[in-house]
Protein backbone atom coordinates (compact mmCIF):
# COMPACT_ATOMS: atom_id res chain seq x y z
CA UNK A 1 0.00 0.00 0.00
CA UNK A 2 1.37 3.41 -0.98
CA UNK A 3 -0.44 5.32 1.76
CA UNK A 4 1.96 5.39 4.70
CA UNK A 5 -0.56 6.78 7.21
CA UNK A 6 -1.91 4.75 10.12
CA UNK A 7 -5.26 4.35 8.34
CA UNK A 8 -6.08 1.77 5.70
CA UNK A 9 -6.56 4.49 3.09
CA UNK A 10 -6.97 8.21 2.64
CA UNK A 11 -10.59 9.32 2.33
CA UNK A 12 -10.64 11.81 -0.53
CA UNK A 13 -14.34 12.47 -0.02
CA UNK A 14 -16.45 15.39 1.22
CA UNK A 15 -16.89 13.77 4.65
CA UNK A 16 -16.43 11.54 6.48
CA UNK A 17 -12.86 12.44 5.74
CA UNK A 18 -9.38 11.52 6.86
CA UNK A 19 -8.81 12.60 10.45
CA UNK A 20 -5.68 12.80 12.54
CA UNK A 21 -4.64 10.04 14.90
CA UNK A 22 -5.05 12.44 17.82
CA UNK A 23 -8.67 13.19 16.88
CA UNK A 24 -9.40 9.46 16.75
CA UNK A 25 -7.55 8.82 20.01
CA UNK A 26 -9.63 11.45 21.79
CA UNK A 27 -12.61 9.11 21.47
CA UNK A 28 -10.95 6.68 23.88
CA UNK A 29 -12.14 8.80 26.80
CA UNK A 30 -15.68 8.02 27.94
CA UNK A 31 -18.08 10.54 29.49
CA UNK A 32 -21.49 10.53 31.08
CA UNK A 33 -23.96 12.84 29.38
CA UNK A 34 -24.82 14.35 32.76
CA UNK A 35 -21.20 14.90 33.79
CA UNK A 36 -20.13 18.48 34.44
CA UNK A 37 -16.80 17.94 32.67
CA UNK A 38 -18.53 16.67 29.53
CA UNK A 39 -21.09 19.46 29.50
CA UNK A 40 -18.23 21.92 29.91
CA UNK A 41 -16.74 20.55 26.69
CA UNK A 42 -20.09 21.12 24.95
CA UNK A 43 -20.22 24.71 26.18
CA UNK A 44 -16.67 25.33 25.03
CA UNK A 45 -17.52 23.97 21.57
CA UNK A 46 -20.56 26.25 21.35
CA UNK A 47 -18.48 29.28 22.27
CA UNK A 48 -15.72 28.44 19.82
CA UNK A 49 -18.17 27.87 16.97
CA UNK A 50 -19.63 31.33 17.48
CA UNK A 51 -16.12 32.80 17.50
CA UNK A 52 -15.27 31.01 14.24
CA UNK A 53 -18.51 32.08 12.55
CA UNK A 54 -18.68 35.75 13.53
CA UNK A 55 -16.49 38.78 13.01
CA UNK A 56 -17.89 40.92 15.84
CA UNK A 57 -15.79 39.58 18.69
CA UNK A 58 -16.71 42.58 20.82
CA UNK A 59 -20.38 41.59 20.86
CA UNK A 60 -20.58 37.79 21.14
CA UNK A 61 -24.13 37.79 22.52
CA UNK A 62 -25.66 38.57 19.12
CA UNK A 63 -25.13 34.96 18.02
CA UNK A 64 -25.35 31.53 19.60
CA UNK A 65 -24.71 27.91 18.68
CA UNK A 66 -26.58 24.65 19.14
CA UNK A 67 -25.53 21.06 18.45
CA UNK A 68 -27.94 18.48 17.00
CA UNK A 69 -27.37 14.69 16.92
CA UNK A 70 -27.31 12.82 13.62
CA UNK A 71 -25.95 13.55 10.18
CA UNK A 72 -25.77 16.99 8.63
CA UNK A 73 -29.11 16.38 6.94
CA UNK A 74 -30.73 15.87 10.36
CA UNK A 75 -29.53 19.35 11.28
CA UNK A 76 -30.78 20.87 8.03
CA UNK A 77 -34.16 19.33 8.74
CA UNK A 78 -34.13 20.65 12.30
CA UNK A 79 -33.64 24.18 10.99
CA UNK A 80 -36.17 23.98 8.15
CA UNK A 81 -38.72 22.40 10.46
CA UNK A 82 -38.13 24.72 13.41
CA UNK A 83 -37.47 28.30 12.28
CA UNK A 84 -40.22 28.82 9.67
CA UNK A 85 -43.61 29.63 11.20
CA UNK A 86 -46.79 27.88 10.09
CA UNK A 87 -47.70 30.85 7.91
CA UNK A 88 -44.18 31.28 6.52
CA UNK A 89 -42.95 30.53 3.02
CA UNK A 90 -39.56 29.23 1.93
CA UNK A 91 -37.62 29.95 -1.25
CA UNK A 92 -34.98 27.31 -1.97
CA UNK A 93 -32.12 28.16 -4.33
CA UNK A 94 -31.34 24.81 -5.93
CA UNK A 95 -28.53 23.95 -8.32
CA UNK A 96 -27.67 20.48 -7.10
CA UNK A 97 -28.67 17.42 -5.12
CA UNK A 98 -28.30 19.09 -1.74
CA UNK A 99 -30.39 22.10 -2.66
CA UNK A 100 -32.99 19.64 -3.95
CA UNK A 101 -32.80 17.83 -0.62
CA UNK A 102 -33.77 21.03 1.22
CA UNK A 103 -36.82 21.33 -1.02
CA UNK A 104 -37.75 17.71 -0.32
CA UNK A 105 -37.42 18.20 3.42
CA UNK A 106 -39.48 21.40 3.39
CA UNK A 107 -42.31 19.93 1.34
CA UNK A 108 -42.48 16.77 3.45
CA UNK A 109 -42.81 19.01 6.51
CA UNK A 110 -45.68 20.83 4.78
CA UNK A 111 -43.73 24.09 4.60
CA UNK A 112 -45.05 26.33 1.81
CA UNK A 113 -42.10 26.11 -0.57
CA UNK A 114 -41.07 27.55 -3.92
CA UNK A 115 -37.84 26.84 -5.72
CA UNK A 116 -35.44 28.62 -8.02
CA UNK A 117 -34.14 25.59 -9.88
CA UNK A 118 -31.04 25.84 -12.05
CA UNK A 119 -28.71 23.51 -13.87
CA UNK A 120 -26.05 21.82 -11.77
CA UNK A 121 -23.24 23.65 -13.58
CA UNK A 122 -24.82 27.10 -13.13
CA UNK A 123 -24.16 29.30 -10.08
CA UNK A 124 -27.12 30.91 -8.35
CA UNK A 125 -28.71 33.54 -10.59
CA UNK A 126 -28.73 36.73 -8.50
CA UNK A 127 -31.15 38.56 -10.77
CA UNK A 128 -33.73 35.81 -10.45
CA UNK A 129 -33.31 35.73 -6.67
CA UNK A 130 -34.04 39.43 -6.43
CA UNK A 131 -36.94 39.15 -8.87
CA UNK A 132 -38.58 36.28 -6.98
CA UNK A 133 -38.27 37.98 -3.60
CA UNK A 134 -39.50 41.33 -4.89
CA UNK A 135 -42.42 39.68 -6.65
CA UNK A 136 -43.60 37.48 -3.77
CA UNK A 137 -43.91 39.28 -0.42
CA UNK A 138 -45.20 36.06 1.19
CA UNK A 139 -41.69 34.55 1.04
CA UNK A 140 -40.28 34.85 4.56
CA UNK A 141 -37.18 32.63 4.38
CA UNK A 142 -34.52 31.78 1.80
CA UNK A 143 -32.31 28.68 1.91
CA UNK A 144 -29.28 27.82 -0.20
CA UNK A 145 -26.23 25.55 -0.24
CA UNK A 146 -22.87 27.32 -0.15
CA UNK A 147 -20.66 24.54 -1.54
CA UNK A 148 -22.83 22.23 -3.64
CA UNK A 149 -20.85 19.01 -3.43
CA UNK A 150 -22.90 17.46 -6.22
CA UNK A 151 -20.40 19.19 -8.51
CA UNK A 152 -17.97 21.13 -6.32
CA UNK A 153 -19.74 24.41 -7.14
CA UNK A 154 -19.13 27.38 -4.84
CA UNK A 155 -22.26 29.54 -4.89
CA UNK A 156 -22.17 33.37 -4.44
CA UNK A 157 -23.31 33.36 -0.84
CA UNK A 158 -22.35 36.92 0.09
CA UNK A 159 -24.21 38.40 -2.87
CA UNK A 160 -27.29 36.29 -2.12
CA UNK A 161 -27.13 37.22 1.55
CA UNK A 162 -27.03 40.92 0.69
CA UNK A 163 -30.20 40.58 -1.41
CA UNK A 164 -32.02 38.53 1.22
CA UNK A 165 -31.15 40.94 4.01
CA UNK A 166 -31.95 44.04 1.97
CA UNK A 167 -35.37 42.66 1.12
CA UNK A 168 -36.08 41.78 4.74
CA UNK A 169 -36.10 37.98 4.63
CA UNK A 170 -34.46 35.36 6.88
CA UNK A 171 -31.45 33.59 5.35
CA UNK A 172 -30.72 29.89 6.02
CA UNK A 173 -27.26 28.88 4.80
CA UNK A 174 -26.27 25.25 4.35
CA UNK A 175 -22.52 25.62 4.82
CA UNK A 176 -22.14 21.91 5.43
CA UNK A 177 -19.05 21.37 3.29
CA UNK A 178 -17.54 24.84 3.49
CA UNK A 179 -17.58 26.07 7.10
CA UNK A 180 -14.16 25.68 8.67
CA UNK A 181 -12.43 25.36 5.31
CA UNK A 182 -13.43 28.59 3.59
CA UNK A 183 -13.25 31.98 5.35
CA UNK A 184 -16.75 33.33 6.05
CA UNK A 185 -18.77 35.01 8.76
CA UNK A 186 -22.40 35.46 9.67
CA UNK A 187 -21.99 39.15 8.97
CA UNK A 188 -20.44 38.81 5.50
CA UNK A 189 -22.74 36.02 4.34
CA UNK A 190 -25.83 37.65 5.82
CA UNK A 191 -26.88 34.28 7.25
CA UNK A 192 -29.29 34.17 10.16
CA UNK A 193 -28.76 30.41 10.44
CA UNK A 194 -25.52 28.71 9.37
CA UNK A 195 -25.54 24.90 9.30
CA UNK A 196 -22.57 22.52 9.22
CA UNK A 197 -21.44 19.15 10.54
CA UNK A 198 -18.73 17.67 12.75
CA UNK A 199 -17.24 15.53 10.00
CA UNK A 200 -16.50 18.21 7.43
CA UNK A 201 -13.85 20.94 7.34
CA UNK A 202 -13.40 21.08 11.12
CA UNK A 203 -12.08 17.52 10.58
CA UNK A 204 -14.00 15.72 13.29
CA UNK A 205 -15.92 12.46 12.92
CA UNK A 206 -19.60 11.87 12.03
CA UNK A 207 -22.29 12.03 14.70
CA UNK A 208 -23.69 15.53 15.03
CA UNK A 209 -24.33 18.74 13.15
CA UNK A 210 -24.47 22.27 14.46
CA UNK A 211 -26.16 25.58 13.85
CA UNK A 212 -24.75 29.04 14.47
CA UNK A 213 -27.73 31.35 14.75
CA UNK A 214 -28.78 34.93 15.15
CA UNK A 215 -29.81 34.78 18.80
CA UNK A 216 -32.82 37.07 18.50
CA UNK A 217 -34.16 35.17 15.49
CA UNK A 218 -33.77 31.81 17.23
CA UNK A 219 -35.35 33.03 20.47
CA UNK A 220 -38.47 34.02 18.51
CA UNK A 221 -39.06 30.46 17.23
CA UNK A 222 -40.29 28.82 20.43
CA UNK A 223 -43.15 26.43 19.68
CA UNK A 224 -42.70 26.48 15.90
CA UNK A 225 -41.04 23.11 15.44
CA UNK A 226 -42.78 20.43 13.39
CA UNK A 227 -40.76 17.71 15.17
CA UNK A 228 -40.17 16.73 18.79
CA UNK A 229 -36.68 15.25 18.52
CA UNK A 230 -35.48 17.84 15.96
CA UNK A 231 -36.83 20.89 17.78
CA UNK A 232 -34.01 23.38 17.35
CA UNK A 233 -35.30 25.89 19.88
CA UNK A 234 -35.82 23.28 22.61
CA UNK A 235 -32.36 21.79 22.00
CA UNK A 236 -30.80 25.25 22.19
CA UNK A 237 -32.80 26.21 25.27
CA UNK A 238 -31.71 23.05 27.09
CA UNK A 239 -28.05 23.72 26.32
CA UNK A 240 -28.38 27.39 27.12
CA UNK A 241 -30.08 26.97 30.50
CA UNK A 242 -28.50 23.71 31.71
CA UNK A 243 -24.81 24.27 31.08
CA UNK A 244 -24.39 22.38 27.82
CA UNK A 245 -26.75 19.48 28.48
CA UNK A 246 -28.43 17.83 25.47
CA UNK A 247 -32.15 16.99 25.56
CA UNK A 248 -31.51 13.33 24.71
CA UNK A 249 -28.51 10.99 24.69
CA UNK A 250 -25.64 12.71 22.91
CA UNK A 251 -22.69 11.25 20.93
CA UNK A 252 -20.14 11.75 23.69
CA UNK A 253 -17.18 10.22 21.85
CA UNK A 254 -17.88 12.32 18.77
CA UNK A 255 -18.12 15.49 20.87
CA UNK A 256 -14.74 14.74 22.43
CA UNK A 257 -13.22 14.21 18.98
CA UNK A 258 -14.70 17.48 17.74
CA UNK A 259 -13.24 19.41 20.67
CA UNK A 260 -9.83 18.03 19.74
CA UNK A 261 -10.42 18.87 16.08
CA UNK A 262 -11.17 22.48 17.03
CA UNK A 263 -7.86 22.59 18.93
CA UNK A 264 -6.05 21.31 15.85
CA UNK A 265 -7.76 23.86 13.62
CA UNK A 266 -6.44 26.59 15.90
CA UNK A 267 -2.96 25.02 15.94
CA UNK A 268 -2.92 24.96 12.14
CA UNK A 269 -3.47 28.71 12.05
CA UNK A 270 -7.26 28.88 11.86
CA UNK A 271 -9.62 28.82 8.92
CA UNK A 272 -7.41 31.02 6.72
CA UNK A 273 -4.50 28.59 7.01
CA UNK A 274 -6.72 25.56 6.47
CA UNK A 275 -8.25 27.19 3.41
CA UNK A 276 -4.77 27.81 2.01
CA UNK A 277 -3.93 24.11 2.42
CA UNK A 278 -7.19 22.96 0.86
CA UNK A 279 -6.64 25.26 -2.11
CA UNK A 280 -3.13 23.89 -2.55
CA UNK A 281 -4.50 20.33 -2.34
CA UNK A 282 -7.13 20.99 -4.97
CA UNK A 283 -4.86 22.84 -7.37
CA UNK A 284 -2.14 20.19 -7.10
CA UNK A 285 -4.63 17.44 -7.78
CA UNK A 286 -6.35 19.20 -10.71
CA UNK A 287 -3.06 20.11 -12.37
CA UNK A 288 -1.95 16.51 -12.19
CA UNK A 289 -5.28 15.11 -13.37
CA UNK A 290 -5.41 17.46 -16.34
CA UNK A 291 -1.86 16.44 -17.26
CA UNK A 292 -3.09 12.84 -17.42
CA UNK A 293 -5.95 13.86 -19.71
CA UNK A 294 -8.91 14.17 -17.31
CA UNK A 295 -11.37 17.08 -17.69
CA UNK A 296 -13.09 18.91 -14.86
CA UNK A 297 -16.86 19.38 -14.94
CA UNK A 298 -16.64 22.99 -13.75
CA UNK A 299 -14.45 25.86 -14.83
CA UNK A 300 -11.93 27.11 -12.31
CA UNK A 301 -13.99 30.27 -11.69
CA UNK A 302 -16.86 28.22 -10.21
CA UNK A 303 -14.81 25.55 -8.48
CA UNK A 304 -14.52 25.19 -4.70
CA UNK A 305 -11.41 23.83 -2.96
CA UNK A 306 -13.60 21.17 -1.31
CA UNK A 307 -14.36 18.57 -3.98
CA UNK A 308 -13.85 18.38 -7.75
CA UNK A 309 -15.90 16.52 -10.36
CA UNK A 310 -14.14 14.90 -13.32
CA UNK A 311 -15.72 13.55 -16.49
CA UNK A 312 -15.19 9.87 -17.20
CA UNK A 313 -12.58 9.38 -19.91
CA UNK A 314 -14.10 8.79 -23.34
CA UNK A 315 -12.67 5.29 -23.40
CA UNK A 316 -14.42 1.92 -23.55
CA UNK A 317 -11.82 0.57 -21.14
CA UNK A 318 -12.86 2.90 -18.31
CA UNK A 319 -15.20 1.37 -15.73
CA UNK A 320 -15.62 3.41 -12.57
CA UNK A 321 -15.90 0.45 -10.18
CA UNK A 322 -12.66 -1.09 -11.46
CA UNK A 323 -10.99 2.34 -11.29
CA UNK A 324 -12.28 2.85 -7.75
CA UNK A 325 -11.23 -0.59 -6.53
CA UNK A 326 -7.73 -0.27 -8.00
CA UNK A 327 -7.23 3.08 -6.29
CA UNK A 328 -8.59 1.75 -3.00
CA UNK A 329 -6.10 -1.12 -3.12
CA UNK A 330 -3.39 1.53 -3.46
CA UNK A 331 -4.56 3.49 -0.41
CA UNK A 332 -6.90 6.13 -1.85
CA UNK A 333 -10.71 6.23 -1.71
CA UNK A 334 -12.50 8.65 -4.04
CA UNK A 335 -16.21 9.37 -4.55
CA UNK A 336 -18.72 8.38 -7.24
CA UNK A 337 -20.43 11.08 -9.26
CA UNK A 338 -23.79 12.64 -8.44
CA UNK A 339 -24.34 14.82 -11.50
CA UNK A 340 -27.57 13.97 -13.31
CA UNK A 341 -26.55 14.90 -16.86
CA UNK A 342 -22.99 13.61 -17.13
CA UNK A 343 -20.88 10.63 -16.11
CA UNK A 344 -18.45 11.90 -13.49
CA UNK A 345 -16.52 10.91 -10.41
CA UNK A 346 -15.40 13.19 -7.61
CA UNK A 347 -12.21 13.71 -5.61
CA UNK A 348 -12.26 15.56 -2.30
CA UNK A 349 -9.38 17.73 -1.15
CA UNK A 350 -10.32 18.28 2.50
CA UNK A 351 -9.39 16.47 5.70
CA UNK A 352 -5.97 15.62 7.09
CA UNK A 353 -4.49 15.64 3.59
CA UNK A 354 -1.49 17.51 2.21
CA UNK A 355 -0.48 18.53 -1.34
CA UNK A 356 2.08 15.71 -1.41
CA UNK A 357 -0.78 13.26 -0.85
CA UNK A 358 -2.42 14.65 -3.97
CA UNK A 359 0.78 14.19 -5.90
CA UNK A 360 0.84 10.59 -4.70
CA UNK A 361 -2.78 10.14 -5.74
CA UNK A 362 -2.11 11.36 -9.27
CA UNK A 363 0.81 8.96 -9.53
CA UNK A 364 -1.41 6.05 -8.51
CA UNK A 365 -4.13 7.14 -10.95
CA UNK A 366 -1.54 7.14 -13.71
CA UNK A 367 -0.66 3.56 -12.79
CA UNK A 368 -4.32 2.52 -12.72
CA UNK A 369 -5.29 3.94 -16.10
CA UNK A 370 -2.27 2.24 -17.64
CA UNK A 371 -3.26 -1.01 -15.93
CA UNK A 372 -6.81 -0.74 -17.21
CA UNK A 373 -5.72 0.29 -20.69
CA UNK A 374 -7.56 3.60 -20.59
CA UNK A 375 -6.70 5.96 -23.45
CA UNK A 376 -7.62 9.62 -23.80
Amino acid sequence: MVNERDTQYLLLTPGPLTTTRTVRESMMQEYSTWDVDYNGIVQSIRTRLVELATSDAANPDTHTAVLMPGSGTFTVESVVGSVIPSDGKLLVLNNGAYGARITTIARMLRVDTVELGQAEIEPTDLGQVEQMLAGDPEITHVAMVHCETTTGMLNPVEAVGEIVRRLGRVFILDAMSSFGGIPMSMELTGAHYLISSANKCIQGVPGFGFVVADRAKLEATEGWSRSHSLDLFDQWHEMETNGGKWRFTSPTHVVSAFARALDELKDEGGIEARHTRYVANQKTMVKGMRALGFRTLLGDDLQSPIITSFYYPDSAEFEFQKFYDALKSRGFVIYPGKVSHAQCFRIGSIGDVQPEDMTGLVGRISEVIDELGVRF
